[in-house]
């Protein structure tokens, strides 16, 4: 019975997370791209509506979608996330994978003989942390891959600037020319400002879904440069001059705090690898910890204080600049 069940499980959550994976139908992207002329060609109020209507559509293109942004708490938060990313990863392919997970796991620790009610607990840890630990993960890297390479498009626009190009030229050359997050970002503020938004709305946007200061403190300058006049190559100059130095002072912490982290990360595993390897060496003797209640409440209560102690570790360790 139990091997019925882990092979239903499996096949289950492959399922999912091919569901999940899979792109879209050639016909939907053809249908979706008719639209798109249409809207670019046709009246301009007319195009503008059938566009807020293929939005909202849009994001309920599937009932997965609109179940996921019912049930899950915070769905424009965690939509926000995703976006972060700068991946095409929809909040329902997100719930696919996180169900998937959930269901992998405790299928799999349930066969090997743990309580359903420890097997689901430990289910949900993996299939709702393990995604959302991913895609932290991948905004990071996302935000830092952007804050390497944004000085020298700011550089870029300053070059342009005392050219005598306008600031909305040096937007676009930017987008064309500097690679990354920082190429796609600056792309689409050229193209909100081609359908009518204005440069600050435009930036801001962008500011609010990256969340980095760096970006914030450029349009900021930008909007104080509208207002007060001055010359704004010399003051993107002295900003792309403060980022640079802002990054130095970054990575000096960092190798500042990496024998501590390192230290950490050794404390932090070293229960779990002990753990395992006597599991391997003696299975019946680390078994108790999946059977008996005593000893599933004192290794519960012993990950939730390893778990305080790391995140104070982490809080020690980590420098706001």
């Amino acid at each position: 019975m139990l091997l019925w069940l882990l092979m239903i499980g499996v096949v289950g959550a492959l399922g999912l997370v091919f569901m999940a994976m899979r792109g879209p139908s050639a016909s939907k992207a053809v249908k979706r791209r008719v639209e798109l002329i249409k809207e670019r060609h046709g009246d301009v109020i007319a195009g503008n509506a059938q566009a807020q209507i293929r939005k909202l559509f849009a994001e309920r293109a599937t009932k997965f979608e609109g179940y996921a942004s019912t049930l899950i708490p915070k769905p424009a938060l965690l939509r926000k996330r995703l976006e972060m990313t700068g991946k095409d990863i929809s909040l329902g392919k997100y719930a696919i994978v996180c169900l998937g997970l959930v269901s992998f796991v405790t299928t799999a620790l349930a066969f090997r003989g743990a309580p359903l009610i420890l097997s689901l607990l430990l289910g949900m840890f993996f299939g709702i942390g393990g995604p959302h630990f991913v895609i932290g993960k991948m905004i990071k890297r996302r935000v830092a891959k952007f804050n390497s390479n944004f000085p020298d498009a700011i550089e870029l626009m300053v070059r342009g600037l005392r050219s005598g190009l306008p600031i909305t030229e040096t937007l676009g050359i930017v987008a064309g020319e500097i690679p990354g997050p920082v190429g796609i970002e600056f792309r689409m503020v050229v193209d909100k400002m081609k359908i009518g938004r204005t440069m600050e709305v435009a930036l801001q946007d962008t500011a609010d879904r990256l969340g980095t200061p760096e970006f914030q403190f450029f349009v900021i300058t930008l909007a104080i440069q509208r207002e007060t006049g001055g010359n704004l190559a010399e003051t993107l100059s002295n900003l792309a001059d403060v980022l640079r130095k802002r990054a130095q002072m970054k990575l000096k912490i960092r190798a500042m705090s990496s024998e501590s982290k390192a230290s950490a990360y050794i404390v932090g595993a070293l229960p779990f690898v002990v753990f395992t390897l006597v599991w391997m060496i003696n299975p019946g003797y680390m078994g108790g910890f999946f059977t008996d209640q005593r000893l599933m409440v004192a290794g519960m209560g012993g990950m939730v204080w390893m778990g305080i102690g790391a995140a104070i570790m982490a809080k020690m360790v980590n420098f706001e600049i």
